[in-house]
């Protein structure tokens, strides 16, 4: 907590990692371009005991058959996994891009909407739907520019229609239900907006929020006293 580093912790993944997410438990899920971690191999997409060892009983890994990356990990209250980023497969079975894995690491068959192109950034809202950031134009089978979102069974949520004119990188979800969309783009649902914007929960451009930033914007937070990072 006062900064120093803990020298207990020392997963080492063998190449670049891209996203965490603590579990309510403490465990943590991770995922990037490594194919080892804590020493043992796992394809783009593990999970660690609190302590830095490897959960040994979570191995459904990302697959592609030119280049896979795991660039997004979010959690629904369900203890279901969310996973983004460009690969063709997970846990062994045809996924474009996204898919689900249950609490024990096993595939969600259930959860199959394919997104055309990466994805870059996942956030679920109160009420379960699920908030898709990318270089998409098609997110379950339904077109989209770059920013989608879905029902919380995986099918598209058409009445949400904010699009982006460049990629979106990261969303964040504050407590009235409005979105904030970090990103390359200098248009967000219609209205010009340089790299950050919000929208309504509708999916409507919230004009009162328009800081602009002078590039891209790679991630967001929002603090519990709501002031956004």
């Amino acid at each position: 907590a006062d900064g120093s580093l803990d020298t207990g912790f020392n997963p080492g993944p063998g190449r670049d990692l891209y996203t965490l997410a603590v579990q309510p438990d403490g465990k943590i899920v991770v995922g990037g371009l490594f194919t080892t971690l804590a020493g043992q191999t796992r394809n783009y997409l593990g999970r660690l005991n609190a302590d830095g060892s490897l959960d040994p009983d979570f191995n459904s890994g990302a697959s592609d058959s030119f280049y896979c990356l795991v660039y997004c990990i979010a959690l629904q209250a369900d203890g279901k996994i969310l996973v983004g980023g460009r690969f063709s497969g997970l846990g062994g079975q045809t996924r474009s891009n996204l898919g689900r894995l249950n609490a024990d690491g096993s595939l969600d068959t259930t959860f199959s909407p394919a997104a055309s192109s990466y994805v870059y950034s996942l956030a679920v809202q109160a009420d379960g739907k699920i908030l898709v950031g990318g270089t998409m134009v098609s997110l379950a089978g339904v077109p989209c520019s770059r920013l989608g979102r879905l029902n919380a069974d995986g099918s598209r949520d058409t009445s949400f229609s904010a699009g982006a004119n460049n990629d979106v990188y990261s969303l964040a979800v504050q407590a009235n239900g409005k979105i904030l969309v970090g990103g390359d783009f200098t248009t967000l649902a219609g209205q010009t907006n340089s790299h950050l914007g919000r929208v309504n929960a509708d999916g409507s451009a919230d004009a009162s929020f328009n800081p602009g930033a002078s590039s891209s914007v790679y991630s967001l937070a929002v603090q519990p006293d709501g002031k956004v990072l």
